[in-house]
């Protein structure tokens, strides 16, 4: 029997023990939904996953898309897949029912795509881009753009990608070079080249959107002059009929370790004299558009970070307990028959590590799934800025440390299967290709960092990092109350506190000292705070479980709530006391990476 794809009992816990998904089901919006509707919908993207998905895994790993000169080429089974998401409704089940949408809770969406995207990989990045770019356009459009770029989109017609890097600039958007010049016609000519585009090019849908970023002629230099504009690979007609190809070329196919479902694009804009490009919203706010869909891309790619953990758990876990191999220490007898590896305490450190990295993941990814949802439907105007203020300080933690501690889930899930670990005989090490390519998605871990300590602790007089501590602090207080919990909720306490310092010590460094100097070891700050929740995530874990424990479940749910205790204690026991370690770097403002000199190398 093959190793299942997700634990569905782990996602149940999560959906309606501890982010209680059926609570939103109160908001209008969602009303038409219950358990049974949720559960339904699981159902088919399973179903799909294992029927469309996995059976080509290794051959969409093996045949990468290929360029003739004219068009992409890509094996038939790829759009046969994408084609059955679409016809199910799985597109994007969260949109308004108006644009074909289920309006499907968000939580709910996050969970079937959690399928989706275990046995999929990044082939469901051309769906997941193209709903990110309809809610852009949805939100920032105007009303004829929405209905001639938008409902084709959720319909499956049309895909859809974000532009942003360019050869010569990548992640430092300040200094791209592609321009916009107005036209008569209230169009704009584009030209210029973009490169990483995901899902730039293919054969799979009617018509390509770019959001593409650009500066207008005149505009101010740096980011403060960047526009954001919807250039098709074809126009579109009055009528929602396809007119004549623009000028958007591929330029060329990228070809990576991981991930190889989905192409990766050169585009040239305007070879032929100048694309056309529809403005949206106001000349020079394009970033900040655009960060409408890289800020749920983030979401996204921590997710499909998570998943990818969460998958190759799975498979570990299913092949330790089927392998036969070894004997115990205390075994004296040389004849006596091998165990199964899962009896070795190092295969269940391995294991355990996975699990309480894919699962702590996995609960901060739903968290700022959730607090997305909140932003938009919760009853209050305070509540709605309140989740606002605290997924905006979140983000960098929910992209990055799910994209860096992924892989290491994944690299240990080879581990696990020794030799048979690292040959495509077993799917763990396209696993870990696939999800090495996620810390460079949407925005390195360095620059993330960055963003983290320099701008967003302070941003708003520190509002979203004390929000974020008053929240942990919630928890630390609930789990004091818990006998089996106090423990590691005081072990917390100690570790916020030590965050805290840190923090105030490096602020009030940014004020006195060498700022590059102050920022150098940013990855560690990160690092840090993101070691803090995701020990938050699982004390929340750890406070479901414990309560359930107590009302007396039956067998399987005492193993199941067990296992979750243990994870939690793997965390506090394994990884927090790290933070300390980080803390003494970076109050110690090291230059050991800052003062080496190029020549030294």
């Amino acid at each position: 029997m093959p190793a299942p794809l997700l634990d569905r009992r782990d996602l149940k816990f999560m959906l309606y023990e501890v982010f209680d998904v059926e609570s939103s089901l109160t908001r209008e919006r969602y009303s038409d939904h219950n358990r049974e509707t949720i559960d339904a919908a699981l159902d088919v993207a399973e179903t799909i996953a294992e029927k469309y998905f996995l059976p080509f895994r290794q051959k969409i790993d093996t045949n990468q898309p290929t360029f003739d000169g004219e068009k992409v080429q890509m094996i038939p089974e790829i759009k046969q897949a994408l084609d059955a998401v679409i016809e199910a409704g799985l597109a994007s089940p969260g949109a308004d029912y108006e644009m074909g949408g289920m309006q499907l809770p968000p939580l709910a969406t996050s969970a079937v795509y959690a399928y989706l995207n275990a046995a999929g990989s990044t082939t469901m990045g051309y769906i997941g881009l193209t709903s990110a770019n309809a809610n852009l356009i949805e939100a920032h459009g105007t009303q004829a753009q929405k209905a001639k770029w938008v409902e084709p989109q959720r319909s499956g017609r049309f895909a859809g990608t974000m532009a942003m890097s360019e050869p010569g600039a990548g992640s430092s958007l300040a200094d791209l070079t592609t321009t916009a010049v107005p036209r008569d016609d209230g169009t704009y000519q584009i030209t210029g080249n973009k490169i990483w585009i995901s899902g730039g090019d293919h054969e799979l849908s009617e018509n390509i959107v770019h959001l593409v970023l650009a500066r207008v002629k005149g505009a101010p230099r740096g980011v403060k002059g960047i526009s954001l504009f919807i250039v098709p690979k074809f126009l579109v007609n009055d009528d929602g009929s396809l007119g004549a190809r623009n000028d958007v070329q591929l330029a060329g196919l990228f070809h990576k370790m991981g991930g190889r479902g989905q192409t990766s694009t050169a585009l040239n804009f305007g070879e032929k004299g100048g694309a056309i490009g529809y403005l949206v919203g106001e000349e020079n706010r394009g970033l900040m558009y655009m960060f409408h869909m890289m800020n749920e891309a983030r979401i996204m790619v921590g997710t499909m970070a998570a998943s990818t953990a969460l998958c190759g758990y799975q498979y570990s876990l299913d092949y330790a307990r089927e392998r036969p191999q070894g004997r115990l220490p205390s075994a004296k007898d040389p004849l006596a028959p091998p165990v199964n590896i899962i009896e070795h305490a190092d295969v269940k450190r391995m294991l355990l590590l996975q699990k309480a990295y894919a699962e702590g993941a996995y609960a901060l990814c739903l968290m700022g799934t959730q607090l997305a949802d909140d932003e938009h439907t919760a009853p209050t105007e305070e509540e709605r800025a309140a989740a606002h203020e605290l997924l905006d300080f979140l983000t960098p933690i929910i992209k990055t440390w799910p994209s860096e501690y992924g892989p290491k889930a994944n690299y240990h899930a080879i581990q696990v299967l020794g030799g048979s670990g690292y040959v495509n005989e077993h799917p763990v090490e396209m696993m870990y290709r696939d999800n090495r390519l996620n810390p460079i998605h949407e925005g390195t871990t360095g620059i993330q960092s960055l963003d983290l300590l320099a701008r967003k602790v302070p941003q708003n007089n520190l509002a979203g990092y004390r929000a974020c501590l008053r929240a942990i602090g919630e928890s630390i207080a609930q789990a004091k109350q818990v006998e089996e919990l106090s423990v590691y909720a005081y072990e917390l306490e100690a570790a916020v506190a030590t965050v805290n310092q840190t923090t105030e010590f490096l602020l009030a460094a940014m004020g006195e000292q060498d700022i590059d100097l102050v920022l150098a070891n940013s990855v560690k700050y990160l690092d840090m705070f993101g070691h803090v929740v995701i020990a938050w995530m699982w004390l929340r874990q750890g406070l479901v479980a414990s309560a359930a424990l107590a009302g007396q479940p039956h067998d399987a749910d005492v193993a199941f709530y067990r296992g979750k205790l243990q994870a939690m204690r793997y965390f506090f026991r394994y990884e927090l006391p790290e933070i300390g370690a980080w803390s003494t770097l970076l109050m110690n403002l090291d230059d050991t990476c800052l003062g080496m000199q190029n020549d030294w190398f």
